[in-house]
């Protein structure tokens, strides 16, 4: 095979869980991770696999308290195929000796292929490739190839395929005390001619599941279910010099879809009518190849073949076929139980990329949002407020999913979990409505569902909003920020801190956004919208109030990151690196010490500089213009400075966010953030975690970074405004994106020249905005752009 691929050579225990979340193959609706087939769930290895939206809720008794979560389901395992020669052990890299090992993750072709080789007892070696897919045209279909050799001498050989439902949620260590068994009322059976299948549901949630497989061997095929396992058998017969070749085709539909009745009819009649490998793999090619066309990005060398790997999971965790479910972004993919599948801010590192791609993606995930927002609503009642409170952690529903308790793994305690308090999250969703509308022009959305979250969003943060006397200004109290770590004030028996500076300047971002489209929206509409929610004749007017006076801290010269964040102490960091060399999750460290960071002017991760990566800098000086406070150079370069030096990093998002704004604040100091973000899941730089899910956000905001960070490349009232940034490090990329109706726009970046290809096709020029100029670039035209030095 050709084309970029993800390599690993030999066979390394302690690497196998970090490879099986790398590995992971998925189209969207659900996705399996790299596991070896012959291998079941234990401390080394973890075959999950993980369908879209299907959750379920149990409850755990912890530390003397009865816990509900919500959790990402596993479901049962359509990989095991296991071998064993006749008389012996069935042959695992664990209990058998091991010749060769090599695993092969195929990008352009969307294939994972995997080669080892077992040394057999009396002699004569067992060579095994597969290769295998999880197919991106049809969404219910994956399948398994399996080429056996024998070297020395020949040998009888069984093979056992089967689908297991024994399957349990425990892929993650600190989540094992919680109950994980979500899968009950498991049936398997035989469906003529040469499938089997297995049926079950969830505990609580009632999701229905149906999975069928069938067999294609050089050999009669012996079906033999058991309770809990559809399982198919043959007995081959191996000579040296000759190969034989098992094929595995799996089916698996869900009560969720459409168009169907019961799933596991459904699951047997796909996977009976469904082709050969050989066909299935040439079908999933070309949609491949068709996905790569519209999403490509073009970088060289090994930033490039990094970024290749992200986007890679990106689109297997949001594809086309998302477009057609009910789901938010997993903030670590479908490629593991970690965060337990939920959904967080992450869309706000993803959507960016998506809208100039696969807007009909990013247009099904805010759909997402909005069919939740009667459940945001009722939280802000909870609250006493009007408007629209998002969940930090969405799931199923929309209620908040954050849990009530955390487990710190070095000090052995459960410990209260406050981040339910980042009421940012609504700054995040009415972000990624405007940026979507931006992009795409899709004023229809804009006018209907975008509008009614935006302005319930804004309701809300008005009505959070306190005026205080003493200082002229409105105040929002309570919240956590980006930040994670300070989640109270030192000693304080109530949670949550005051003006988090990031959460008080994109409220009034939102409110500032949200009186400009009600002053836009077409009368009848805007009556509509007003009527519908019952907004009140002086609202608007309060909301621009408070737009212009909520109050942002600074102390010292620079921004705080909230009010009385300067009053904290000074962390000793040389000591703490001293001692422990990673402090990335310093308030676990500082935790199991007796201390609490938030003592500290110590940050997770960016907090105040999240305004930089999401605003450019007129908009942010504008922003804070409007709140009556003058942001310079000077003040900004200030802030930044100051924060790196008292973040430990402990989120993936974080060197992203500190490379994007280096990139213009400080460019000799931007690369090495940059490639933090490049390999923060590949080096698995947060201590093992990647092996519990790949990070969506951190991926889909490097390939964001190249797009949008590099080339300052913002859709604004119509026009593309570009502001490039010279990162000799990525001086030369290229990306074809979609912009208002026009396919294929392709920008091209190299030894400064700046090209612009537009399509031909009957649409209007693009008005391309290069600093202070406009250039209308014309449908079958390039505009070529000389950059200064």
């Amino acid at each position: 095979m050709t084309g970029p691929a993800w390599e690993y050579d030999g066979y390394r225990p302690q690497e196998e869980r970090l490879r099986e979340s790398l590995c992971t193959l998925g189209n969207g609706y659900f996705a399996t991770r790299g596991a070896l087939p012959e291998c079941a769930a234990d401390d080394v290895h973890y075959p999950g696999t993980y369908a879209a939206g299907c959750y379920n809720r149990l409850t755990s008794e912890i530390a003397g308290r009865r816990v509900e979560n919500e959790d990402m389901v596993n479901l049962p395992n359509w990989l095991p195929l296991r071998l064993r020669p006749e008389g012996g052990d069935w042959l695992t890299p664990d209990t058998a000796p091991v010749t060769e090992h090599h695993q092969v993750l195929h990008l352009d072709p969307g294939l994972l292929e995997r080669r080892t080789g077992y040394g057999l007892p009396g002699g004569g070696t067992l060579h095994v490739r597969q290769l295998r897919l999880v197919h991106m045209a049809d969404p219910h279909l994956a399948a398994l190839r399996t080429e056996l050799t024998v070297e020395g001498r020949a040998v009888g050989l069984e093979a056992e395929a089967a689908l297991d439902g024994r399957v349990t949620n425990s892929g993650v260590a600190r989540y094992r005390e919680l109950d994980g068994r979500h899968l009950t009322r498991l049936h398997t059976g035989t469906a003529a001619p040469g499938t089997v299948w297995l049926r079950c549901r969830t505990r609580t949630s009632e999701i229905s599941f149906g999975l069928a497989h069938r067999l294609t061997a050089d050999a009669p095929v012996i079906h033999a279910n058991e309770a809990h396992r559809a399982v198919q058998r043959v007995h081959l017969r191996l000579v040296p010099g000759r190969t034989v070749t098992v094929d595995k085709t799996v089916a698996l539909h869900t009560s969720r879809d459409p168009a169907i009745g019961d799933p596991r009819h459904a699951a047997v009649e796909r996977v009976d009518a469904a082709p050969g490998f050989d066909a299935l793999r040439e079908s999933h090619a070309a949609a491949w190849e068709q996905l790569w066309r519209r999403c490509a990005l073009e970088v060289p060398g090994e930033a490039g073949s990094i970024l290749r790997l992200h986007l890679f999971h990106v689109l297997q965790t949001l594809s086309p076929h998302t477009a057609d479910l009910d789901v938010g972004v997993p903030a670590r993919g479908l490629h593991g139980e970690a965060y337990r599948g939920h959904v967080f801010w992450d869309e706000l590192f993803v959507l960016p990329y998506l809208n100039l791609h696969l807007p009909e993606v990013s247009h099904a995930l805010l759909r997402y949002r909005h069919r939740r927002l009667d459940a945001a609503r009722h939280a802000a009642r909870e609250r006493g407020r009007r408007g629209a409170l998002y969940p930090w952690q969405s799931g199923s529903d929309g209620r908040e999913e954050t849990q009530e308790l955390h487990l710190n793994p070095r000090s052995g305690r459960w410990l209260p979990d406050h981040s339910h308090l980042q009421h940012h999250v609504g700054s995040a969703v009415a972000y990624n409505v405007w940026q979507y509308c931006e992009a795409t022009g899709d004023t229809e959305f804009l006018h209907g569902e975008g509008a009614e979250m935006l302005l319930h969003i804004a309701r809300f943060w008005a009505d959070s909003a306190c005026y205080d006397p003493a200082l002229r200004r409105h105040r929002i109290r309570g919240v956590v920020g980006p930040d994670e770590y300070h989640d109270a004030y030192p000693g304080a028996r109530t949670p949550g801190l005051d003006d988090n500076a990031y959460t008080n300047v994109t409220a009034a971002w939102v409110l500032t956004r949200a009186l400009e489209l009600l002053n836009a929206l077409p009368e009848p509409r805007r009556r509509e919208l007003t009527d519908g929610i019952g907004l009140e004749q002086d609202e608007p007017a309060r909301w621009d109030e408070i737009s212009r006076t909520l109050h942002v801290p600074y102390h010292d010269g620079v921004i705080s990151q909230f009010e009385g964040y300067g009053d904290l102490a000074e962390l000793d960091w040389a000591a703490y690196r001293e001692r422990y060399e990673d402090i990335r999750r310093l308030d676990r460290i500082l935790e199991a010490e007796g201390d609490t960071v938030n003592r500290y002017k110590a940050s997770k991760q960016a907090d105040v500089l999240m305004l930089g990566y999401l605003f450019s800098a007129p908009e942010l000086r504008s922003l804070f213009a409007r709140l009556g406070y003058h942001l310079d150079d000077r003040t900004w370069a200030a802030t930044v400075d100051h924060y790196l030096h008292r973040t430990s990093h402990g989120s993936t998002l974080s060197g992203l966010v500190h490379g994007w704004i280096l990139a213009r604040a400080r460019r000799a100091d931007a690369w090495a953030f940059v490639q933090e973000a490049l390999r923060g899941d590949i080096a698995d730089l947060q201590g093992g975690t990647t092996g519990e899910g790949i990070h969506l956000g951190a991926m889909a905001g490097t390939l964001d970074l190249v797009q949008r960070g590099l080339t300052g490349l913002e859709p604004r009232a119509g026009v593309l405004s570009l502001d490039p940034v010279p990162l000799p490090e990525l001086s030369s990329y290229g990306f074809p994106f979609r912009y208002h109706g026009h396919w294929g726009v392709h920008l091209r970046l190299r030894s400064g020249l700046l090209e612009i290809d537009v399509p031909a096709s009957d649409r209007s020029p693009i008005g391309v905005r290069l600093w202070d100029e406009v250039i209308p670039v014309v449908p079958g035209e390039t505009a070529r752009l000389v950059l200064p030095e």
